[in-house]
């Protein structure tokens, strides 16, 4: 930083906005950036005082993060410099806390200091908002205290319990735990499901044209002889035309996206996760090609409207435009006052990944589509008579007339059927009834998460990625993996004369890309639910946010607030030493084994559900324990799978050299051990691998060893790696270049190559230098200009 005087300084939160807002400032303005928060409540006070003082008033101490300390010292030399200063943090709750604490660790006064907010990141935008500076509004700085408070305050005392009283309990939220309750739930409802079962009948029927087209009975039979006797009767029926009706419907575009709308549709669309399409969006918003993307609000501005007036009738013509406006529904929607958008409708692409391109065209796909004529569909359903049977066969079909808004955004597909009139005779081609099972309720994706909480108003569009995140880094919910299990089906079918009757397999249970609750995840929501009800109670949590609304909107007092939230809980955490800790495990009595009479429990250790047999109270007091069988949880093991799993570990056989061969499934999946060699045998089962197929994959794993070991000197080895051959004494790890033999190195050679080589930065430091240099680059270019 140059000696100078600063006649503008201008303060961001991140370098890549700083980088953009200062091309559109003049000489006059140098743009730093703060990279986020600078400080937050300390985690340790000074002896005698908490880092919130719940006896007076909430008395908040707070620490700069360490990492922030060069970053603050430079705002520190500029801020002395400056004539002007401008807080430029973004428009929310946090961003007016950022700007609050930059005024207290840099000594400015935020009744005087200029604040100001843009929700774009355009030239036009940022001058306008220089021309119309406020100050830091304390309402929306006290909303976010209180937010940050009730988070510390249930995190700090909350948490502590739930280790000490829960097995493998880490930890509890105020806004994670009751998205975890949902999941639950939902989990619960799919374990007690009940499937009902029914034999849909569909028909292939043709007309005297030799069209053909599909229809289905409009009644389902509730057993196989229903079906069959059905079928069977189809041989002698007539099949008539007996009614053709025809509507037209109209299909209204969606509103343009919020945070929430955003992330559901980029996960149902895109396979995006939240914390994917925010950290996208918050790229491109900070590259000035989308307005602030952290908004409960679905207006759009006047001049988004006019753009998207003008393109859409130029490139579609003027019978594609429709005029729309939308009204915000979310009661004290703060994020901000528009909707997500392209700043500049006409910029049909941005440079950057697949991903980031992807997510622009959602975008500006949707805004565009909001701004469009109606599409209008024609719909046909034919309904079919059948001689001798009250049922009747049922077809549909739709043609999309004009497309409207589906040009830019959606499926437009038709859905053809022949010509038909009444009276018209069918032929049967062939008729299938199949054995169908009723689906239970669907897990939750994290679009339909994201969703959920969004009716019942817990949290905010600013939180759910960081919600989804941190249940699933606590290990209380995981994303699914399967492509489910299968199940024999009944199907029946006939071309007119006799039955044909097949078995037929398909998938049911399917869990890829849902969230799917742990055994952890269960008993910690369950502990919540029976001893501090009201941190997971949906209504409670909703009126939370409804009373932090009120505080940055002036209608209550923090203090006030904090107290009423306070008080009662901590209350139950004074109470809690007398919870039972195992009346809390999660414990389930699963069954007694036959074989020696011992009873069998699922429960809940330190790293996740396991299977236990045996217990203190019997007089030999012996306790075994097993894995838990793949795919099972605390409250479905069976007691067959039970005793199952306490075959493990199993002894195979023994090897060429007369060593044991032991079969176990262990923390990485199933595996068999000779002596202290490990070896995975995915996807062999430990409990019918043969002796010989064992010996195969534990010569294979000796042949790799050997390939991969060159030369060895002590704890100095050449070792030929994914990525090629590399030295290495444990700890540093060294490439060796294509210009040396690596059998030809010497062990003198290799300590010389491992003492030149650099020691490796961690991510750690790499993070925290980069944001120093970034800093410093955007505030130098700025002073340049």
């Amino acid at each position: 930083m140059s000696a100078k005087n600063i006649k503008n300084l201008v303060i961001v939160e991140s370098p890549a906005k700083a980088k953009k807002i200062s091309n559109y400032l003049g000489k006059d303005y140098v743009v730093m950036a703060s990279v986020g928060h600078i400080r937050s409540v300390a985690k340790k006070a000074p002896k005698g005082q908490k880092p919130i003082d719940t006896d007076h008033n909430f008395e908040t101490i707070y620490e700069i993060d360490p990492e922030k300390a060069d970053i603050v010292k430079e705002l520190k030399a500029a801020v002395k410099k400056a004539e002007t200063v401008w807080l430029a943090s973004d428009e929310d709750r946090e961003g007016e806390a950022i700007a609050w604490h930059l005024c207290q660790v840099l000594g400015l006064d935020p009744a005087k200091t200029n604040r100001i907010t843009y929700h774009e990141i355009t030239k036009s935008a940022i001058q306008e908002a220089i021309r119309h500076p406020r100050h830091i509004d304390m309402n929306l700085v006290h909303a976010q205290q209180a937010r940050q408070i009730l988070d510390r305050l249930v995190g700090f005392e909350l948490s502590p319990v739930v280790w000490r009283k829960v097995p493998g309990g880490k930890s509890a939220g105020r806004v994670q735990s009751p998205a975890v309750r949902l999941l639950v739930e939902r989990e619960r409802e799919i374990q007690s499901f009940q499937p009902v079962v029914t034999f849909k009948t569909t028909g292939e029927l043709k007309t005297t044209e030799g069209d053909t087209f599909k229809a289905t009975l409009s009644q389902d039979f509730s057993d196989e002889k229903q079906a069959e006797e059905f079928l069977a009767s189809l041989n002698q029926a007539t099949l008539t035309v007996a009614d053709i009706k025809q509507t037209t419907g109209i299909r209204h575009p969606l509103p343009p996206f919020t945070t929430s709308t955003m992330q559901q549709d980029a996960n149902a669309k895109l396979g995006f996760s939240a914390s994917a399409t925010m950290t996208i969006a918050q790229r491109l918003y900070q590259a000035g090609y989308i307005t602030y993307m952290r908004t409960d609000s679905v207006n759009l501005s006047s001049q988004a409207l006019a753009q998207a007036s003008s393109f859409i009738k130029d490139t579609y013509g003027i019978n594609y435009y429709q005029f729309r406006t939308y009204k915000t529904k979310t009661a004290g929607a703060q994020e901000a006052h528009e909707a997500i958008r392209p700043t500049d409708i006409n910029r049909e692409t941005v440079p950057g990944d697949e991903r980031t391109k992807k997510l622009y065209q959602l975008i500006r796909s949707r805004t565009l589509a909001t701004q469009m004529a109606d599409a209008k569909i024609d719909r046909t359903t034919v309904t079919i008579d059948i001689s001798g049977h009250d049922e009747k066969f049922v077809a549909k079909g739709e043609v999309v007339t004009f497309d409207g808004f589906l040009k830019v955004y959606g499926v437009s597909k038709d859905e053809l059927l022949p010509r038909l009139k009444v009276a018209n005779n069918l032929t049967l081609v062939e008729a299938t009834s199949r054995q169908t099972y009723s689906r239970p309720p669907a897990r939750y994706t994290e679009g339909s998460l994201v969703k959920k909480l969004e009716e019942l108003e817990i949290g905010r569009p600013s939180t759910y990625a960081t919600i989804i995140s941190n249940i699933q880094t606590r290990g209380y919910v995981v994303r699914g993996n399967s492509d489910g299990v299968e199940r024999d089906v009944i199907e029946l079918s006939t071309t007119g004369s006799a039955i044909k009757k097949q078995t037929v397999k398909e998938k049911f249970g399917a869990t890829k890309g849902k969230l799917v609750p742990t055994d952890a995840g269960m008993v910690v929501s369950d502990f919540l639910v029976d001893y501090f009800n009201d941190i997971v109670d949906y209504g409670f949590t909703a009126n939370v946010e409804k009373e932090l609304d009120d505080i940055a909107a002036d209608k209550l007092d923090k203090v006030e607030m904090l107290r009423n939230f306070y008080d009662p809980f901590h209350a139950k955490i004074a109470q809690s030493d007398q919870i039972d800790r195992s009346a809390v495990a999660g414990q389930r009595l699963v069954g007694v084994d036959p074989n020696d009479d011992q009873p069998i429990y699922a429960r809940l250790g330190r790293y996740g559900a396991m299977l236990q047999k045996g217990d203190s109270n019997q007089p030999d007091g012996k306790i075994t324990f097993a894995n838990m069988p793949a795919g099972a949880t605390i409250d479905n093991v069976t007691l067959d799978q039970a005793i199952r799993m306490f075959s493990l570990p199993r002894i195979v056989g023994k090897t060429a050299n007369g060593e044991q061969i032991i079969a176990n499934i262990g923390r990485f999946g199933p595996y068999i051990k000779v002596g202290k060699t490990f070896v995975s045998i995915k996807p062999d089962s430990p409990f019918d691998i043969s002796e010989g197929r064992a010996r195969e994959l534990y010569q294979t794993k000796l042949d790799a060893e050997a390939a991969k070991h060159i030369a060895t000197w002590g704890d100095i080895q050449i070792l030929n790696g994914r990525y090629g051959p590399y030295i290495t004494d444990g700890t540093k790890n060294v490439k060796i270049s294509k210009e040396l033999e690596p059998r030809q190195i010497t062990e003198e050679q290799a300590k010389e190559i491992l003492a030149k080589a650099p020691t490796k930065t961690t991510n750690k430091t790499k993070t925290k230098t980069k944001a120093r240099r970034t800093t410093r680059k955007s505030s130098s270019r700025s002073k340049k200009k």
